[in-house]
């Protein structure tokens, strides 16, 4: 685990407001950075430190009991609206578990590279926080959780910090059809410096972005 990582793990473990823990993890990095400019190496630093639970517990410590309580009660809430966020996106779910699925290659709806090509800009998209580009191509429906506000909070739910994109990997992808309707839907993991996630979307036969799952 280097410095930032480290750092990264004790903010995220202490019950605080994102203001304080922008403070202490600029706490923490000044910190270790002095030690470092003293010729001390990182590993060293942050063994002297303790684990990432060890600080995260001095610094809950000081913190009053009112915040920590708001803290939880905020991330309670976070959580019930990233599922209810979710849930109005579960259609691609539903569709993949369906037994009307077929071969993206025998499709008469889609092409495969063209979807594999819309997955990954829609993601490159994501990753920009660009989501005006995103609802420009995607059902109304999708409108309103295509937003930073809504976004941010899904994010989050994986990780505080994801770091920069690294690699695509192999895209799955079929065709589902429901209620006379077809859809593809394609699935490929995305490697970043921090994370492996997994992303799930689905387009209408008009192309447009109909639903995005993430985990």
């Amino acid at each position: 685990m280097n410095a930032e990582q480290y750092v990264n793990a004790v903010a995220k473990k202490v019950k605080c407001g994102k203001d304080r823990k922008r403070e202490i993890k600029k706490q923490l990095m000044a910190d270790i950075e002095t030690r470092m400019e003293q010729g001390e190496r990182p590993e060293e630093i942050i063994s002297r430190m303790g684990t990432a639970e060890e600080m995260a517990d001095g610094f809950n410590e000081t913190i009053p009991a009112a915040e920590q309580k708001q803290y939880k009660r905020n991330k309670t809430l976070k959580i019930l609206f990233s599922i209810i966020a979710i849930l109005a996106l579960l259609a691609a779910a539903a569709w993949w578990m369906l037994p009307k699925g077929s071969e993206i290659e025998e499709s008469d709806y889609f092409d495969k590279a063209q979807v594999e090509t819309a997955m990954k800009d829609a993601i490159e998209l994501f990753d920009a926080d660009d989501y005006d580009s995103m609802r420009e191509n995607a059902i109304p429906e999708m409108e309103s959780v295509l937003n930073a506000g809504t976004m941010a909070e899904v994010k989050k739910q994986i990780s505080d910090d994801w770091g920069e994109r690294q690699q695509f990997g192999t895209v799955y992808m079929s065709e589902i059809e429901q209620k006379n309707q077809h859809f593809a839907v394609g699935e490929i993991m995305v490697v970043y410096e921090n994370v492996s996630v997994v992303y799930r979307l689905t387009y209408d036969e008009e192309m447009r972005l109909a639903g995005l799952y993430i985990r």
